[in-house]
């Protein structure tokens, strides 16, 4: 039986686990990446250290199974992450700028996100301020965790004011994006590598 509980701060290392073991479209990336925190670093440990008002887990005998986690004011978060986050990151991970694009490892096209941090748009933040990462491992999937851990996190932005909230996902991962088209998101823009950004008005 699965509950959902807001995420504390011993929740990290779960919350990196499961960051790694769906990051390949959904499936296991562990194979992928020389550095198994590397991943966590960038989509999971900043929502919990950051904005864990937004942060929730769900949780059954086994232990934690999959999490939902997002940011209130995107632009705010970008922020904050450059300021406390990121400096420490990049101590530990040099800048593979200077590595050709094509030769470039896994673990290094992610070091570049830790140097040089993408941004979100303001034209989607007008309307969409809020976003949200959702991971869930196979045991978890299915049974309707996924709507619930996503009205869970809902309900929180809807009462810390948002109006909307935005995603993006792989183009290759096809059933988180039915997943998400179900639950009433519309698809905004293409993003970079095939990605697509999704935004749902709460």
């Amino acid at each position: 039986m699965f509950i959902i509980r807001p995420a504390r701060s011993d929740d990290r290392d779960p919350l990196y686990r499961i960051c790694l073991e769906t990051a390949d479209s959904g499936a296991d990336a562990t194979a992928l990446y020389r550095d198994p925190r590397l991943v966590g670093h960038i989509y999971a440990g900043p929502y919990l250290a950051l904005e864990s008002a937004f942060a929730f887990v769900l949780e059954d005998g086994e232990g934690v199974a999959g999490y939902v986690i997002g940011a209130r004011d995107t632009h705010a978060f970008e922020q904050r992450l450059e300021r406390g986050w990121w400096p420490a990151l990049r101590g530990q991970y040099p800048d593979p700028s200077a590595v050709p694009a094509a030769r470039r490892t896994p673990d290094e096209r992610l070091a570049l996100l830790i140097h040089h941090p993408r941004t979100t748009p303001q034209r989607l933040l007008t309307d969409y301020p809020s976003h949200l990462h959702i991971d869930l491992l196979p045991r978890a999937q299915g049974g309707g965790n996924g709507r619930r851990m996503m009205t869970r996190l809902f309900t929180a932005l809807k009462e810390a004011g948002s109006p909307g909230v935005h995603l993006g996902v792989g183009g290759r991962n096809t059933r988180a994006i039915a997943f998400y088209r179900h639950l009433g998101f519309q698809e905004l823009e293409a993003g970079p590598g095939g990605s697509l950004v999704f935004g749902l008005r709460l």
